[in-house]
């Protein structure tokens, strides 16, 4: 559409010089525009025109030309030839700042666009791409937000918003900024799907079941496909929560966080043995700064089947990997309650007050450790 609306401008830009002069071809042209033959045509018009004409039209003609054509550097002599005799002229400058941006000058790109602000505050087009260059995410924030309030339609922009603010921690306005364009554009399944996993921080799991199952008509997505299985556990429905994810394994796109999933699902569900292969898939998935939490699920699964051994060896492996308070905790009540060996128990009790548990949120957990610190000590 825009290459389109570019060409219209530009015929009608001809046609006025070309009114002015009888060298110029306009069949020829109009044949050489048609084919994109962008760089024929250039040089046709620099045949006609003197090296050194300051006809505003003509350089713009020859400028846009060879800006279709990819030589930057001849379209750029041009616009620049332009920004001197008629200075401070936005389309002149957009398209300086198009080209500096194609051609990696980075500090340029965003001169020009500064410009364009300082004369009109209100550009909308100059504070979106201005965002791209942004060096920080607060910057780009409050570039993006001055664009989404000119627009707060425009897909694009909600869009980057949103996903500013989503890594900004910033959850409840990255939902709403994406709901108004969303609300503008109902059909727009980008914007949807871009709302699924913020919907999911704030717990609007119904609302991600339902937009989901309505994505998924469209087409079957393993991010929407995720989404929605995250949704399925939280409300507890475990068994389309597996589905989802088993389908998601078939097509070889699992990775650490869907296999987890499936784990406590099949947990949930009291199938241990599928929980116990589930966990074991999660651990070879990915050796992560969560594998200890990983083990934590194994041998807790172990521990509901009554297989201590398995579960003493599932806990002693996940410190390998880390140092772990559910861990020593964990195996200080395997060894206390279930292998009836208090000292050694007493050994992991006190390795987990050692490691600074939260003493607010972990009273209940702490106060019993010493208590069977203190037992064990007495026999």
């Amino acid at each position: 559409m825009k290459i389109w609306l570019s060409l219209f401008a530009f015929l009608l830009g001809f046609k006025n010089t070309a009114a002015q002069s009888t060298k110029a071809d306009s069949e020829k042209l109009l044949e050489y525009y048609e084919t994109q033959r962008y760089a024929d045509a250039a040089g046709y018009l620099q045949s006609i025109y003197p090296e050194n004409t300051q006809d505003v039209k003509a350089l713009s003609q020859i400028a846009y030309c060879n800006m279709m054509a990819g030589k930057l550097p001849e379209a750029e002599k041009s616009y620049l030839k332009i920004n001197t005799i008629q200075p401070d002229n936005l389309p002149t400058l957009f398209s300086l700042a198009s080209i500096n941006s194609r051609r990696g000058n980075v500090s340029n790109a965003k001169s020009y666009l500064q410009q364009i602000i300082h004369l009109d505050s209100l550009n909308f087009n100059a504070y979106k791409q201005l965002a791209g260059y942004a060096d920080t995410p607060e910057m780009r924030l409050k570039l993006l937000k001055k664009a989404n309030a000119l627009n707060n339609t425009d897909p694009d922009v909600a869009y980057d918003l949103s996903m500013t603010y989503k890594e900004l921690r910033q959850n409840q306005p990255a939902y709403d900024i994406l709901k108004t364009a969303i609300a503008a554009d109902p059909e727009n399944f980008t914007l949807r799907q871009a709302q699924l996993p913020i919907a999911n921080l704030l717990g609007k799991y119904t609302e991600v079941i339902e937009t989901g199952e309505k994505l998924l008509k469209n087409r079957a997505d393993a991010n929407v496909m995720n989404d929605m299985g995250q949704a399925y556990f939280y409300v507890k429905d475990y068994k389309n929560c597996i589905v989802l994810y088993k389908a998601l394994e078939e097509m070889e796109v699992q990775n650490e966080g869907t296999l987890y999933f499936m784990t406590l699902s099949y947990r949930e569900l009291k199938d241990y043995d599928n929980a116990a292969i589930y966990a074991q898939k999660t651990i070879n998935e990915a050796i992560s700064e969560h594998t200890t939490l990983y083990y934590a699920a194994l041998a807790g699964i172990y521990e509901a089947k009554n297989q201590y051994n398995d579960a003493l060896t599932a806990y002693k492996r996940g410190l390998t990997f880390g140092t772990s308070n559910i861990i020593y905790y964990r195996l200080g009540l395997l060894y206390d309650l279930n292998l009836k060996q208090p000292k050694n128990a007493a050994t992991y009790y006190q390795l987990y007050l050692k490691n600074k548990p939260d003493q607010e949120k972990e009273k209940e957990q702490i106060a019993y450790a010493r208590d069977r610190i203190t037992s064990s000590n007495g026999k």
